[in-house]
C-alpha cells in the first residue's frame, strides 16, 4: 500500500497530544525532574523533541543548511545544556510551535523524497515516522518520570516498523556487520493483531507484546524485564543492541531498573 503522508501526520500528532497530556499540568519543578536517562531532565526530553523538530524541517526545506548543521552539531549530544535556561512554559511553547511546523511541512512532502539527516539518510516518511519513535520514546522517559503509566496504542507498529529497518544501523554503531541471515518478527499489537515482518520460515525469530519490543528497540527497557521470546544467536545478537534513535550507541537502561 502507498504510504499516507496524512495518516502519518494524524498518528503524530495523537502521539503529540498524548505527551502534552502530561506536560500541561506540570510546574516548575515538575519540569526539572530527573528521568531514567541519565542526567537528563523532564525539560531535557522536550528541549530534545523540539530541536529535532526543527531539524528535521531544514532537512526537508534546505538540505544544505541542515549538512551545514549536522557537521557542525555531530550527534546534538550537547542540546539538552543549551536550553536549560528555558522555563517550562517556554519549552512547551516551543515544542507547540516547531511540532505545528513539522506537521504542516511534512504533510506537502513526496512520502518518497530522500532527506538527510544525523544518521543515514532516509524517506520523507521514514523522517515522519522518526519523530513518531522520538516523541513516544521521550514520553516514555517522562511518563516513567512522573510514575504515569500510558495505555499502549496501534501508533507501536511505527515505532516498531523504525526499529526492525534500523538492525543494520545498530550493528555498523558497533563496528559489527549485520548478519545476512533473516529475522522474523511476530509482535501482538494491543488490540491482539498480530504484526509480522521477515520471512515466516526463518529459523531466527522475536515474538511476543508489541509493547515490549518497541521499549527495547528505543532502549527504554532491559530485554530480560520484557516478555519478548528471542530465538537464534543472530535475534540474540540484534535485540542485545538494538537502536531505532540515530547517534551513537545508547546506553539502554539496566536490567531490574523498573521491576
Amino acid at each position: 500500500m502507498p504510504v499516507s503522508m496524512d495518516a502519518l501526520c494524524t498518528d503524530l500528532a495523537a502521539e503529540t497530544a498524548a505527551l502534552r497530556e502530561l506536560l500541561a499540568p506540570l510546574d516548575e519543578q515538575q519540569w526539572r525532574l530527573a528521568t531514567p536517562a541519565p542526567g537528563w531532565t523532564i525539560g531535557d526530553q522536550v528541549s530534545h523533541l523540539a530541536f529535532f523538530d526543527d531539524a528535521a524541517v531544514q532537512s526537508a526545506l534546505d538540505p544544505e543548511a541542515f549538512r551545514a548543521l549536522a557537521e557542525r552539531e555531530g550527534a546534538a549530544d550537547g542540546v539538552a545544556e543549551r536550553f536549560r535556561d528555558r522555563s517550562g512554559a517556554e519549552l512547551l511553547a516551543w515544542f507547540d510551535s516547531t511540532r505545528a511546523r513539522l506537521i504542516e511541512t511534512f504533510a506537502a512532502l513526496d512520502p518518497a523524497l530522500r532527506v538527510p539527516w544525523f544518521g543515514p539518510p532516509m524517506s520523507a516518511a521514514s523522517s515522519l515516522t522518526a519523530r513518531i519513535m522520538e516523541t513516544w520514546a521521550h514520553g516514555q522517559d517522562v511518563a516513567d518520570a512522573l510514575g504515569a503509566t500510558r495505555e499502549p496504542t496501534d501508533r507501536l507498529r511505527h515505532v516498531a516498523h523504525i526499529g526492525i529497518g534500523a538492525r543494520p544501523f545498530s550493528f555498523m554503531i558497533h563496528g559489527r556487520e549485520a548478519p545476512a541471515e533473516p529475522i522474523r518478527v511476530e509482535l501482538t499489537g494491543p488490540g491482539g493483531d498480530i504484526w509480522a515482518w521477515g520471512p515466516a520460515e526463518a529459523d531466527d525469530r522475536v515474538t511476543g507484546p508489541a509493547l515490549d519490543f518497541c521499549l527495547v528497540v528505543t532502549q527504554r527497557r532491559h530485554l530480560g524485564d520484557t516478555a519478548l521470546q528471542v530465538t537464534g544467536a543472530h535475534a540474540e545478537a540484534w535485540m542485545q543492541i538494538a537502536q531505532a534513535f540515530a547517534g551513537p550507541p545508547g546506553t539502554g537502561r539496566r536490567q531490574g531498573e523498573f521491576a
